[in-house]
């Protein structure tokens, strides 16, 4: 059982930077690819970023792309995502997952575990 816990959320103005981590226990991590996902209110649950088991290969929305960057430390078991030049309408939980899956999975059933999520919040 892989344990993930996100922190980093905050209010943050429009053009602001913050940067979530997601700490895990419990397993292999280099074993999982790593997912960040947000959902806003109202909406369904959307991937932002990915990142394969070693780091090698990433993806993202494109609705990010050029403003968050996915990063791992695999001795450090935590992934991370840096959001710079935030807009309101990334104002989201955002929720950091796991799959234990090669290549960089997009999809939410991908995804084995999940943590609890983070508030992100920018203002305009």
């Amino acid at each position: 059982q892989v344990q993930l816990v996100e922190s980093g959320g905050g209010l943050v103005q429009a053009g602001g930077s913050l940067r979530l981590s997601c700490a895990t226990s419990g397993g292999t991590f280099s074993r999982y690819a790593m997912g960040w996902f947000r959902q806003a209110p109202g909406k369904e649950r959307e991937v932002v970023a990915a990142i394969s088991r070693i780091g090698g290969n990433t993806y993202y929305a494109d609705s990010v792309k050029g403003r968050f960057t996915i990063s791992r430390d695999n001795a450090k078991n935590t992934v991370y995502l840096q959001m710079d030049s935030l807009q309101p309408a990334d104002t989201a939980v955002y929720y950091c997952a796991a799959a234990y899956l090669g290549g960089i999975p997009r999809r939410r059933d991908d995804y084995n575990y999940w943590g609890r999520g983070t508030q992100v919040t920018v203002s305009s």
